[in-house]
């Protein structure tokens, strides 16, 4: 389905034009009509798929039609983190570049007191879409800066990974203040036992969406070394001996493992940047800005990364543990062979990892290349994927879901070019708007 062909306004409409997004996702072809037609939404799709515009246009367009609240917080979207809430706001800048009348505020933590200031002013006097991470909203309600009372909207943005980091009660809380008819829109990667109990406590008579998992791009050259934990340094060092590497992302489930890793390449002489969650925000903005201008050629990074930011430049993904599950494994390479440009996935597979290296396998359903480690190295473990071998290999437990959401940096990128040369679509005649009986389509 072409944007067109939906009922979002001419505005919403003139900004996807412009930023030559003709084309909806399955997500958004799926997702636009039903929020359009005021319905509550439980969508299950892996990053990547369009959600963020999925849910942002068909809001904005409502809004910018008018008959909401002037003043009010009239939506509230909910994020894990603050890098996924930047990304959310970067897209609503882009998507809302002609909508004059729509404001919208991003409230994160890891901020020095200006930004506190700035966002209760913003909230107080109020924005039409709040983009927040629920701590930092939660403690803006404590404070009496916000006014749930006239929300319209409430979208909650990569909901599996909010519970994983804790924020259930805090969601609970917050949704606790919230009106009655209030529209919920919630996304999620997976459909745990957890997310579809929150879901029966939040959406009223919701209608679902599901995408499959889609597999890696095919541009993708996937390999693995099988390894014992030690070798692994061993294996980064001659990588890096044998290719002049750039544009790499490490990436380990857990945060004192990045630290260590980066500690390694150090002294290796690779000139690396690390992302965890123990930086400050001023700390991540500052690394990520040297690796996306190229002034670090690799970046060591917890899972924040593998969903939340987007780069399109990646050349190779090193997977320094096995991620938790197949999804994780997606997520993680996807960040190569973006934008037409060919990527490499190598995965380190120690013994502990082997059944978890062997499930991703399965859901791929092709062998990954094993590499022969190199000759001063010594021999590695001998790859097998049977539980009872490996009775430890239900994976290790590294770390936590974070969300990359598509079209964000590309909808700031359009914003910022569009400052001197606003090329207004074509207007349609004869628009209608869904009724309450109609599909939207």
């Amino acid at each position: 389905m072409r944007f067109e062909e939906t009922y979002l306004n001419d505005n919403i409409l003139d900004a996807l034009y412009d930023m030559h997004f003709d084309e909806c996702t399955p997500i958004q072809e799926k997702c636009i009509p039903e929020i359009l037609n005021k319905h509550d939404i439980i969508g299950v799709a892996q990053t990547g798929t369009g959600k963020t515009a999925a849910y942002l246009l068909p809001i904005l367009s409502m809004l910018d039609d008018g008959g909401y609240p002037q003043n009010s917080i009239n939506c509230i979207v909910m994020s894990p983190t603050r890098e996924l809430a930047q990304q959310i706001d970067q897209a609503m800048q882009g998507f809302g570049y002609y909508l004059d009348g729509v404001s919208s505020v991003a409230v994160y933590g890891g901020n020095d007191g200006n930004r506190y200031d700035q966002e209760m002013k913003s909230l107080k006097l109020g924005a039409d879409v709040v983009i927040a991470t629920p701590g930092r909203l939660l403690s803006h309600i404590r404070m009496g800066n916000v006014d749930l009372s006239k929300v319209s909207f409430f979208v909650l943005d990569e909901a599996d990974r909010m519970l994983d980091m804790g924020f259930s009660d805090d969601i609970m809380q917050i949704a606790k203040g919230l009106p009655d008819n209030v529209q919920t829109i919630m996304f999620s990667a997976t459909m745990p036992d957890k997310i579809q109990q929150l879901a029966r406590t939040l959406l009223k008579d919701p209608v679902e969406v599901k995408i499959a998992v889609s597999k890696p791009a095919e541009k993708i050259k996937q390999s693995a070394y099988v390894c014992h934990e030690a070798q692994k340094i061993g294996i980064i060092k001659y990588l890096f001996s044998t290719d002049q590497l750039k544009r790499v992302i490490i990436f380990s489930g857990k945060k004192e493992k990045v630290k260590d890793i980066a500690r390694e390449l150090k002294r290796l002489n690779i000139n690396c940047c690390q992302m965890h969650s123990d930086l400050t925000q001023q700390e991540r903005d500052e690394v990520m800005y040297e690796f996306k201008s190229g002034q670090k050629d690799v970046l060591v990074a917890t899972d924040i990364v593998a969903r939340g930011i987007d780069i399109d430049d990646i050349l190779m993904v090193i997977n320094y543990d096995v991620p938790h599950d197949a999804e994780d494994y997606v997520h993680r390479i996807g960040r190569t062979a973006r934008a037409d440009r060919d990527g490499v996935a190598i995965t380190f597979v120690c013994e502990n990892d082997m059944y978890a290296f062997g499930q991703i396998e399965k859901f791929l359903e092709k062998e990954i290349k094993k590499n022969p480690l190199p000759e001063n190295l010594g021999k590695g473990p001998e790859y097998v994927t049977d539980r009872k071998s490996n009775p430890r290999g239900r994976g290790n437990g590294h770390g936590r879901k974070s969300g990359r959401h598509g079209h964000g940096n590309a909808a700031k990128a359009s914003a910022n070019e569009k400052q001197g040369d606003k090329r207004r679509r074509p207007r349609r005649r004869g628009r209608r708007k869904p009724g309450k009986d109609s599909e939207g389509k």
